[in-house]
Order: structure tokens, then sequence, then C-alpha cells
């Protein structure tokens, strides 16, 4: 009789599982949820677990006989389909499981939200991520919002699931799920696991298809007080292989195309194997295999003999640098020890002349920072470090850092929603600013790090190997920074906002009252994206390679310049002596310019533009003619000239921002 019913349970387990990886967003102000049409950064912890369960696939870990299907969401650029999910569980045919992947604190709200709609059609949810793992490794009894999720039938996965994704599905297969799974305490080592694997289909949903990711290393030896990492994946550096590495990027070249990566190690310095991993890109480049890529590395890389220039070599373009401040005492305060201000120089010379980009990474609201302090620190950024690029944070208490563990401990007022927690909204309260106050002095950083002078003083001083990534870089910080004003990690390109995904508490709008909102909402989109456009195409103008006609151009009249000076320094006693006794009449001189066009018959030249200030001039007097009525003084035909050259200017500008300068210097000629 028991063998019966078991042969009967076995006869009821599903021969079909079908696995859906979803990386939630997180909700806006508004409580809309942030999407994107196309997005910027691929999760690489949805590749992560994708590569995991195609493994597990492989490896027929399940048994030979169940099939199992796994479809990977990012909501950062897709809409979660939560009906269709729910539909496609058929109890004894075909079981349906939800794993929410890679949760952040900021997105926690949104996750537990989508955990419960799953939860209420029936389907087992799993929820892993910085956030439930950062809080259990602090708090062990646990945290409410985590225990709310446990209390409806959630599996709450801490730390890392390499070695144990397969024991975790067969559980799901068979309804055995555990409440909590806690891998904290074990670090898996990665030598052996499967390299973070994208989806062709998934990849067509961001600007960069050719963009991919891998963790080489996890870990950092570092104990920063605000960081979560340590207390997740642990302060030794555990790596993967080399030859791991080295297979998953030539088939993913020869399949996808994938040709950038950004290797998400958060201290990729600190990876035990970089010597071998720069070497192996050499070697592929050598190949005709040829890798471009950007890592994170603290402040004292450069000092690691041989590091900058085998990085600079394999194809490295950008470093993002976690200098996190240029306040020693700020430094000091939050276990920032291993940065020294006065190595920053050093640093950032190293790397350019590598002919590698720099991104610092600066956090605004340590200890010693105050409105007046940060503004000045920004200026030393641009001006006397001369950084390429810059990601500014808010100070935020992560839950998993020391800083959260010790404010809770201390029984400090922090920000109970944790949607707030994406650095970029204030959840804390400090001495040193009023409220409302550290918010503008962190969008101010924003807009005078990205002000029109200092993109052009770091383009017209690039690289021309960077130069292009640089100006693709500047395009995609200002749009999310100054005009979706939230935080490039979070925002893509195009916003879409679903009128009936919204944050609970917040009301459902109706069709007409949703139309009126995204109506505005456009209208406002389109007015910005005009002005960033004609903002990037001047930038574009001033600081592009110039042809080698331009190039003659430009040292004639630096010399004809030269001589005029002085030739002026000496006429100008003669003329002060003349002027006394005689008067001249006024006399017509021709510009300095207009001498040089007609010494030099440069042909290409004489239709070179430079800068779009007179198309602007034209276009501010024509606005201000139509304000005031002054329709006579508005020619047609100038109108349709300028629009002309405006629009061949575009087209130009678009046609080299698409190649990406990949062929020789622009020889920019516009009809005049």
């Amino acid at each position: 009789m028991n063998e019966l019913k078991k042969a009967t349970r076995r006869s009821e387990v599903p021969k079909r599982l079908k696995i859906v990886l979803v990386k939630p967003s997180k909700y806006d102000d508004e409580g809309f949820v942030i999407r994107h049409f196309r997005g910027v950064l691929p999760s690489n912890t949805l590749a992560c677990l994708y590569s995991l369960t195609e493994d597990v696939i492989e490896q027929e870990a399940l048994g030979p006989d169940v099939q199992i299907d796994v479809e990977i969401i990012d909501e950062a650029v897709q809409k979660v389909p939560v009906k269709r999910i729910v539909r496609s569980n058929r109890p004894n045919a075909s079981k349906t499981i939800v794993g929410l992947v890679g949760v952040q604190s900021n997105q926690f709200p949104r996750a537990a939200d989508l955990a419960r709609r799953f939860r209420r059609g029936g389907l087992p949810v799993l929820i892993g991520g910085f956030h439930v793992s950062g809080a259990k490794a602090i708090f062990p009894d646990g945290s409410p919002e985590i225990q709310e999720l446990i209390d409806i039938g959630v599996t709450i996965v801490l730390g890392e699931v390499e070695g144990a994704w397969a024991d975790i599905l067969r559980d799901a297969l068979h309804d055995r799920l555990r409440s909590i799974y806690d891998f904290l305490p074990q670090k898996p080592s990665l030598a052996s696991q499967p390299v973070p694997k994208p989806l062709r289909s998934h990849m067509k949903r961001f600007v960069a298809p050719n963009l991919g990711t891998i963790d080489c290393s996890r870990g950092c030896p570092f104990n920063c007080s605000f960081c979560s990492i340590i207390n997740v994946q642990g302060r030794e550096m555990r790596a993967r292989s080399v030859e791991s590495i080295e297979q998953a990027i030539r088939e993913n070249h020869r399949l996808y195309g994938i040709n950038f990566y950004f290797f998400t190690d958060d201290n990729f310095a600190r990876n035990p194997n970089w010597r071998e991993i720069f070497q192996m890109l050499l070697r592929l480049r050598s190949g005709g295999i040829e890798i471009e890529f950007m890592i994170q590395v603290d402040t004292q890389s450069y000092k690691i003999p041989d590091f900058v220039n085998l990085a600079a070599g394999a194809g490295c373009s950008q470093v993002f640098i976690g200098m996190e401040s240029i306040n020693p005492k700020n430094l000091k305060a939050t276990g920032k020890g291993q940065n020294h201000v006065q190595d920053y120089k050093d640093l950032i010379s190293t790397w350019h002349n590598a002919k590698v980009a720099t991104h610092a990474a600066y956090i605004i609201g340590f200890p010693f920072d105050t409105p007046a302090s940060v503004q000045e620190d920004i200026e030393r950024l641009k001006w006397e470090l001369r950084v390429d690029k810059a990601s500014f944070f808010m100070l935020t208490p992560i839950p998993g850092s020391r800083d959260h563990e010790q404010m809770v401990r201390r029984g400090e007022w922090i920000e109970p929603d944790l949607n707030s927690y994406d650095s970029f909204h204030e959840t804390m309260r400090h001495p040193n600013f009023k409220p409302g106050e550290w918010y503008a002095t962190y969008r101010k950083a924003w807009e005078s790090f990205y002000s029109f002078d200092y993109m052009r003083a770091v383009l017209a001083n690039a690289n021309p190997e960077t130069y292009w990534n640089l100006f693709r870089n500047f395009i995609w910080y200002r749009n999310s920074a100054l005009i979706e004003q939230g935080h490039p990690m979070i925002h893509g390109f195009f916003r879409l906002k679903d009128r009936k995904e919204r944050r609970p508490g917040f009301p459902v709008e109706s069709r007409l009252r949703h139309f009126l909102r995204r109506f505005r909402d456009l209208k406002q989109l389109a007015r910005d994206w005009l002005s960033l456009l004609f903002m990037m195409e001047e930038l574009w103008l001033q600081t592009r390679r110039r042809s080698e006609a331009e190039r003659k151009l430009m040292v004639e009249l630096d010399r004809l310049r030269s001589e005029l000076n002085r030739s002026l320094r000496a006429a100008e006693l003669q003329l002060a002596h003349i002027r006394a006794r005689v008067h001249f009449p006024d006399l017509r001189v021709p510009s300095r310019v207009a001498l040089v066009f007609r010494d030099l018959n440069f042909s290409v030249a004489k239709r070179v533009t430079y800068t779009r200030s007179d198309l602007n001039q034209f276009w501010g007097k024509t606005r201000e003619r139509w304000r005031r009525h002054q329709f006579l003084r508005i020619y047609p035909h100038k109108v349709v000239l300028h629009l002309v050259r405006d629009v061949q200017l575009l087209l130009l500008f678009a046609a080299d921002l698409m190649r990406g300068g990949a062929t020789s210097p622009t020889d920019l000629r516009v009809w005049r």
C-alpha cells in the first residue's frame, strides 16, 4: 500500500518546470514603476542565474524526463506579465515558479508587491539579492519586511546559489521549498561555475546589444562602513577560472557579436587572476577578437606593477574608481583608509597616459561634508584632478552595511521607506545640511560636473580611442541625472509609465487623466531632448576630430593671430602719437578670419562649421520676432536656408555618432 502511494505521488510530479527569473525595478516618487523603452546596463544577476539554469538543463539534474523552460524578465525594460505567468502554472502538468533575483533595498518594495500577486495566484516564489542577504547578515533574527513575506509563503534565499541551484529547483518541483535557504556562511568557489550567459532576445532591449557582463570575481578585501558587499560576498576574493572566461567570451563573440564587457567585479584590481585575464584578452586581440571592457578598481590599483599597462593593452577603455571623497577626514571616518588623497593626481594621470578614461565614484553626505565644501570638491575633481566622468551618490545607510547596523542600534532616525534607498534621496539626517539642502547639493554636483564647459574640456583632451565612449556616456548621464532626475545606474532611454502598474496607496488614474499626464510628460521630454540634442551637437562641433584641411587652417589662424598681435603692439605707440595731431576717418577693417579666408584658398575649409552659434542666433531672433508679431521681418527664404543647414548638420552629427568615429576623421562640409 505504501509503495502504491509513493508511486502515485511520483506520477503526480509535473514533467515540465517553467522558471521565470524577474529582476524587479523600483517605484518613482509618483508611484509608477521605473521602466524604459531601452535600457543601458543589463543585469549580471539575471545572466548568472540564466547560465546556472541552463547548466541544470544540460546536466539533466532534475531527471531526464523533466522538461525545463526558463524565461528572464528585467523590469527596467520589460513589463512583468503577472497574469500570463500565473496562467502558465497547470497542476500535474506544468509547474511554474518565480524567482525575484538581485533585489536591492530600493527594489524591495516593488519585489514584495510582485511576490504578493504571484502568491495570490498560487505560484511558488523565491526572493534573493543584496537586501535580504545583507539584512539577515547584520540582524540574524530577521527584519519585519522579510518576515512578512515568509508569512505568506515566500522563500527567502540568502547568499550565492552556485552549487545549490539544482537542489532548490528540485525542492520547488516536488513542493518542498523551505522558508529560508541560507548560504551566507559558505561562500562558493567560482572556479568551475558557469559564466554569466546573455540571451539574444533580451539583449535587444538595450541601446548597446553588443555589451555583455561577467563577474570575474566576487568579494572585496576592504572594510568600508557604507558598503554591504563584505557582509554578503565576504572579504576573501574568489575568482572564476581564466579558461571559463575565455570560452564564454569566444562563444559570446561568435554567437551574439558581443565585443564590449563590463566586468562587474567590485574590485577587479584585487582579482587574483587579473594578470592572466589581461594576457588572455591580449591573445584574443592578436587573434582578431578585439574586446573592449570597463572595470571597477580601487585608488591604489595604479601602483600594482604592470596593472595599468596590461589593462590598456588588453582593451580597457574606462575604469570606475572608488574615490568616494577627496576630503581625508571623510575617508578616515568611513573606513576608507586605502584611499590617499595626495595620490589622486598620479592615479588619474597614470590611467590617462595609458589612454584609459577615468570615472570616479563620489559620495556626498560624509560626516565632514557641507554644501560649500562639496562644491569646492567638485571643482577640484574637475579642474585639478581632471577626472573624465563622475557618478554621484548620496550617502545611504544600506541594510547590510556597518553604517546601517550602528544607526539602528543607536536608535537614530532613518527613512522607513526602502524605496528611497537608491542613493538620490535623503534617508537620514545630516547635521551639516538643512532639510532638502543635501539633495539640492547633490543635484548641483551633477549639473556642475556635466556642464557644457567641462564636457568640452574633457572631450577636447580625450584620446581618439575614448572620445566616442565618453561622448555617448555624456548623453546618457545628462539624460538620466538632469532630464529624468534620477541616477544613470537606474535610468535608460524613453520612460514608460503603465497606468495600472502603480504602487499600492496611489490611485489608478482614469484613462483621460493618465493620457493628459503622459502628454505633459512627453511634451516636456521633447523640449528637454531638443535642448540636449543641440547642446551635444555644439559639443561635437567644438571638439570633433579635424580634417587635414581644417588642421592647416587652424595652424594658419594661430600664426596670423600671433603676427597681428605683434603688429598691433608695435603700432599702438605710433597711433597714440598720430591721433593727437591727425583725425582719421572711420575705415571698414576686415576681420582676421576674413583675411585668412582671402589669403588661404582652402575650398574645403571655407565651408567648415565650428559652431552653431550663428544658427542659434538666427533662430533666437526669429522666435522673438514671431513672439512680437513682427511677421514682415521674418524672411521665408532665410528660414528655409537655415533650416536646410540645420538638418544637414543634424544628419552629419547623427552619422558621426552612429559610426563612432570608426572611420577617418570627419571632413565636415556644411553649405553656408
